[in-house]
């Protein structure tokens, strides 16, 4: 029987596929700014190609999510649970 590496052992390749999909989004986004998708896509190619990015970038944020992101994540939820009290200045 083989030894399955633990899930911890895997979140350095996890965090390289998620800045991989995050690097070919941010391409596609300065593709389309400068204009130069033009010359490469047509525009239904383009959209179709920009949507799968997107899906891609977010499905990998949820698949291996930075340390930061879980900090914010937990934040947020403890914050849902019990708001902060502001008074008044």
């Amino acid at each position: 029987m083989s030894a399955r590496p633990s899930v911890h052992a895997l979140d350095p390749v996890a965090q390289k596929w998620r800045a991989l999909a995050e690097r070919r989004r941010a391409h596609l986004v300065e593709l389309y700014d400068s204009g130069r998708w033009k010359g490469y896509f047509t525009e239904a190619q383009f959209i179709h190609r920009m949507r799968q990015a997107v899906q891609q970038s977010e499905r990998w944020a949820k698949i291996a999510p930075r340390p930061s992101d879980k900090v914010s994540t937990e934040q947020s939820r403890a914050e849902a649970v019990e708001p902060r009290r502001r008074t008044a200045a």
